[in-house]
């Protein structure tokens, strides 16, 4: 989606032009799943689809106006208390709800080629893209680790979703060619070389954050942390736990198994990370290592989920496979040179259809840059 879009759209509604546009893009994670909001590792991409704001003050009055060209609602929301609506320009409507100073009422359209539902954050675009329009807008200064901070703040305290900083730190903080090792437990980044392509392939099962067994899954985390702090009080994060001592300390069976899913996921993170420092790749049994304990420890994963990622495995040039985001529908992602993914794309494309009945959406991608201003 070029940025002039969300101009033409600004221009279209509001009979004047902006007075700033930003962008901020989706992002797949490469691999450590569910571990962000245990204090683990994680390795996101930024991807080439983005979401683009367009935006100016308004000199009177309190309310601001937001449009999309996505959505078949438009909403207004009052500054400085915003409130609660459950409707899409929450995200953009809660950074009024926490700014101080306070900020002004504006006019907003948003275009986006992110899709949404599909586990590729394009909740966390329309976030990191609003915040960083604000602050341009401002001239209030903030770096972007600042605007991802306010980004998950207006997610996990305003809209509601209980969600680590991974996805918020991918949009802005996102460089090209380089997946973002993030250290969830203290926020340091580490930008690693990536050069390999990506397909990501949308098994189009629907799937939210808020509807889904996520908050599920976060209170049994909780749960077995708490346990295991009775004979280790120092443990500051479940990712942070050893297998032994998962093992002494007796979990029930489905926290023990979501305890070593944490644990070993945060392990391949790490792993993953020193491949690509000394060859440049991830070897294709992490990906399918970190599958099949989403599928079987956290239980997370999807029939259309598992059929892709076995099938891929079989096709030439696949380097590997695995779900990604949440999990419970939405996508996955095969690894591997960008001609031989095309080719396996088209191909896996047509058996999914035969087999579910639905058309699956597929995109190749490469690391991307994060966020930026498009023009001010």
């Amino acid at each position: 989606m070029v940025p002039a879009d969300a101009r033409d759209l600004f221009e279209q509604s509001y009979r004047s032009r902006p007075t700033v546009v930003t962008s901020a893009p989706g992002r797949v994670n490469l691999i450590g799943e569910h571990t962000d909001y245990n204090g683990g590792q994680v390795l996101p991409i930024a991807i080439e689809q983005r979401t683009t704001i367009a935006m100016n003050a308004l000199h009177s009055g309190n309310r601001s106006r937001v449009i999309s060209s996505i959505e078949e609602d438009t909403g207004e929301f009052t500054v400085p208390d915003p409130g609660r609506s459950g409707r899409w320009w929450d995200y953009i409507a809660g950074f009024s709800a926490f700014a101080t100073p306070q900020l002004p009422p504006v006019q907003i359209a948003v275009t986006s080629d992110v899709p949404a539902g599909a586990g590729l954050s394009s909740s966390a675009a329309l976030e990191v893209a609003t915040g960083f329009a604000y602050a341009a807008l401002t001239g209030r200064g903030q770096s972007l680790r600042d605007i991802a901070l306010a980004a998950w703040r207006v997610e996990t305290q305003f809209v509601g979703v209980s969600c680590g900083i991974m996805d918020q730190f991918a949009s802005a903080l996102a460089i090209e060619g380089h997946a973002l090792h993030v250290f969830c437990d203290t926020m340091q980044i580490e930008q690693v070389p990536f050069t390999s392509s990506v397909l990501i392939f949308d098994t189009v099962v629907p799937r939210s954050l808020r509807g889904s067994e996520f908050n599920q899954r976060q209170a049994e985390c909780r749960e077995a942390l708490f346990l295991l702090r009775t004979k280790h009080p120092e443990l500051e994060h479940l990712a942070a736990a050893s297998l032994e001592m998962i093992s002494e300390a007796g979990l029930p069976p489905i926290l023990e198994n979501r305890a070593i899913h944490v644990v070993e996921e945060t392990h391949r993170v790490a792993e993953a990370v020193r491949q690509l420092h000394a060859k440049g790749s991830i070897d294709g049994d992490l990906l399918y290592q970190s599958h099949e304990s989403l599928r079987d420890r956290y239980e997370c994963s999807s029939k259309e989920l598992d059929w892709f990622v076995a099938r891929a495995s079989r096709a030439e040039g696949v380097e590997g496979a695995r779900l990604t985001g949440a999990g419970w529908g939405g996508c996955a992602i095969a690894l591997g040179p960008r001609e031989a993914l095309a080719d396996a794309a088209q191909a896996i494309a047509a058996e999914y259809e035969q087999a579910f009945d639905r058309t699956p959406r597929v995109w190749l991608t490469q690391a991307s840059q994060g966020a930026r201003v498009e023009s001010r």
